[in-house]
């Protein structure tokens, strides 16, 4: 997968990382190489 944006040393909250909308959203930011925190 190619990255659009390079996230790389960005931290992201996401509010409802547990399933649906927001665990995807989660997935996409870390493979953008954002640090995450769910």
């Amino acid at each position: 997968m190619s990255t659009i944006f390079d996230l790389g040393g960005r931290r992201a909250i996401v509010t409802g990382a547990n399933t649906g909308i927001g665990q995807a959203i989660a997935l996409s930011l870390a493979a953008a190489g954002a640090d995450i925190a769910a």
